[in-house]
């Protein structure tokens, strides 16, 4: 072999290592839960949850296929699909919503379910998971990437501490199946073990999965609010909004809110999830006017 034979042989042999070594990195870096990345440009999406119209689905004066047109109809980015109304989870029924949806060119930004992973019996646990994993399927039927879920109520008298365990090894239980699947376990912050957002950081850190995040509800919290919401704002997945605070029901500073979500390099749906006294036909709106002007103001793109 010549010199440049020599050469041109090495160049390569070092670049394979390089790009071993750049591949190791990266299967190692996506294993682990991280924050984003800081100083990204934000990237904010308008969206709803069909939880806003809950008064109507639940009394049967409106299908998920009349929500997926008030998507279109609110000009929104993407709808998140509350699936307590959904009529069932075989296929031919998703495919049917999924068909729907891209026919009038709307967008799932999520799937959302209810569950409580605070058991103290582990074949409730069991039954938790076993649900995520069912739910998990429907989201990748769907043809959405994210699953919103609940951690759950701290049964009386058991430690803060046990019930974190319990809720991470249920969602890496979860998450490991997900992967699997291409969907994303988004944790809400809904009170119970998740009512502060160093519960959430924790489980988030336990699970250790790029499948596992917060959807961030930004109403729930209870005592300093706007330093909760930005302390998760780098774990966020998706996020629910509303206009007022929970318990105290004390408006949301929401031009306040978008700022952090911008200055947080935050990428994704920012979905209204309404449950004022004024109907919803009428208060969706409303609020959905205000989630879009201020995505628009923040948005690098």
């Amino acid at each position: 072999m010549n010199n440049d034979g020599m050469v041109r042989r090495q160049f390569l042999q070092m670049a394979g290592a390089a790009a071993a070594a750049t591949l190791s990195f990266s299967v190692g870096a996506q294993a682990r839960t991280s924050p984003a990345i800081p100083n990204k440009p934000p990237r904010l999406l308008s969206g709803c949850c069909a939880y806003s119209y809950g008064k109507y689905l639940e009394k049967g004066q409106m299908t998920m296929e009349d929500f997926i047109l008030k998507g279109v109809e609110l000009g929104i980015d993407g709808v998140d699909m509350t699936t307590y109304w959904f009529k069932s989870t075989e296929p031919e029924y998703l495919f049917g919503l999924r068909r729907f949806a891209f026919r009038h060119g709307v967008s799932f930004s999520g799937v959302a379910i209810g569950t409580d992973m605070c058991q103290q019996d582990p074949a409730k646990r069991a039954d938790e998971i076993q649900k995520m994993k069912k739910w998990i399927d429907a989201t990748g039927t769907l043809g959405a990437s994210h699953l919103r879920v609940f951690g759950g109520e701290v049964p009386k008298g058991v430690p803060e501490e046990q019930a974190i365990q319990w809720v991470a090894e249920a969602m890496k239980t979860a998450c490991e199946y997900a992967a699997t699947k291409g969907v994303i376990l988004g944790i809400e912050s809904h009170g119970g073990i998740t009512s502060k957002s160093s519960n959430i950081i924790e489980i988030l850190k336990r699970v250790d999965s790029p499948y596992a995040g917060c959807n961030l509800d930004i109403s729930n919290f209870k005592e300093n609010q706007y330093a909760q919401i930005e302390a998760l704002i780098p774990y966020a997945t998706h996020t629910h909004i509303r206009d007022r605070f929970g318990e105290s029901k004390e408006p949301i500073d929401l031009e306040r809110v978008w700022k952090m979500f911008a200055n947080g390099g935050y990428q994704g749906y920012m979905s209204a999830e309404y449950e004022s006294e004024e109907d919803p036909m009428t208060g969706v709106p409303k609020l959905v006017e205000k989630i879009k002007t201020l995505c628009k103001r923040y948005s690098s793109v």
